[in-house]
């Protein structure tokens, strides 16, 4: 039975710096998400093919050196990693802030700036999901996991609304400047992890091109594993498709101010708290299968509700929006922590670094595509046109995991473990 106390590691002090600068993470990305949207999408002008660049350029350091990043990581001491990955996402937040104040800041030189804190963000986020099963027990996986989830979600419900009137008050850049110093003193708490020793796999090392191709063989030979990741694909296809309309059909489309903006962005926030501290309780009656299709499930059906915002009546459009938004962030409060306690529990830990890389490096090449997408549709087409197409992509990212071995998956229950 799960302790009611939360996570814990055997000396009772390791999670605590890594949970507090995971979360000081969350609220430097919800402030830098909005910051961006408002200082791309208002103060630049940018185009909606422009607006869907940005976003790609998010996630387009995976398509070159993700793969490379999760071996890498596996050979490397994981705190300095960490440390540098912070460090470098904060300078560059606060680099993008002097050029907006110097007045030499242009669409194009934020896509330059997105592409390198991107590329410390790939390294940054193989280590962090590999360190975790290394201050964490097996079995507290999921608790450890839903509490990062909660962490997460609290940030997503409260930096948006002050974000959105700091923006309001001084300015895109502001909110730019304090995501930059949180990501700093995240670096300084990391600095202080107990897990300097060893390098995780101190065995002699094979080519770097075998290490990738073993880790891409566990994830796409395995039973389990491999159809759960095809349908975390498809969802992200998805999912950042939705995410690039969104900003445009909140800010554009139902004219909402950046207050408004922030509001949309906290209700995700607010469904994710409840999502992830339920998410424990869903995975143990439903088993950790289950509440992954439980949770793509509701995704789905609150991008279709996001579909049938009204466009008359700001209030009216904003409290549709801000339903669907926290419906979203409730599913996927449900689905992280069981998705990520199950992919750490079942993959062994020397493959951990090249597990985690590898398949975010396919989620996030997708998400590439996802953007891109959503940029060209939203043009070409609607926003509302491009959104259902997104609903229509995370109905079948749900349909491939309940038609698999996903449906029933329980930790330790899978056939290849």
């Amino acid at each position: 039975m799960r302790s009611a106390t939360g996570p814990r590691t055997p000396d009772g002090t390791g999670f605590r710096p890594f949970w507090v600068a995971s979360t000081l993470g969350f609220i430097a990305l919800s402030m830098t998400t909005l910051g961006i949207d408002v200082l791309v999408i208002r103060s630049l002008g940018a185009s909606e093919a422009e607006v869907g660049i940005v976003r790609a350029a998010q996630f387009a350091p995976y398509l070159v050196v993700g793969l490379l990043a999760g071996a890498l990581v596996d050979r490397w001491r994981r705190r300095p990693t960490l440390v540098l990955t912070h460090l470098a996402r904060g300078v560059v937040l606060l680099l993008m802030a002097g050029l907006w104040w110097l007045d030499v800041l242009t669409v194009w030189r934020v896509v330059a700036l997105v592409l390198v804190a991107g590329t410390f963000a790939v390294f940054g986020a193989a280590a962090e999901q590999s360190v975790l099963p290394d201050l964490v027990p097996r079995g507290r996986l999921v608790d450890a996991n839903a509490r990062l989830g909660q962490s997460m979600t609290v940030a997503q419900s409260a930096v948006p609304p002050l974000a959105g009137a700091l923006v309001a008050a001084l300015g895109a850049a502001s909110a730019l400047v304090l995501g930059g110093v949180a990501r700093l003193v995240a670096a300084l708490l990391v600095s202080r992890l107990p897990i300097e020793g060893t390098p995780p796999d101190p065995r002699p090392h094979r080519a770097i091109g075998g290490e990738i191709a073993t880790g891409l063989r566990f994830i796409y030979g395995h039973p389990t594993l491999a159809p759960l990741a095809i349908s975390t694909h498809l969802w992200f296809l998805a999912n950042s498709l939705a995410l690039t309309v969104l900003g445009l059909f909140a800010l554009r489309g139902l004219g909402l101010d950046a207050l408004a903006y922030g509001l949309v962005l906290a209700a995700v926030g607010v469904g994710g708290v409840i999502g992830a501290v339920a998410a424990p309780a869903v995975g143990t009656r439903l088993g950790e299968g289950d509440a992954m299709i439980l949770g793509r499930l509701l995704c789905t059906l609150a991008w279709l509700l996001a579909v049938l915002t009204p466009e008359h009546g700001e209030l009216t459009a904003l409290l549709v929006l801000g339903t669907s938004q926290a419906l979203y962030g409730f599913a996927m409060g449900v689905e992280d922590p069981n998705e990520m306690g199950y992919w750490q529990a079942e993959t062994p830990r020397p493959l951990l670094g090249r597990v985690n890389g590898s398949r975010r490096t396919v989620n996030r090449s997708v998400a590439v595509v996802g953007a891109l997408l959503g940029g060209l549709l939203a043009s070409a087409l609607d926003y509302r046109g491009a959104l259902a197409l997104a609903v229509g992509v995370f109905l079948v990212a749900t349909l491939v995991a309940v038609r698999s071995p996903v449906r029933g998956a329980r930790l330790g229950a899978d056939p290849s473990s």
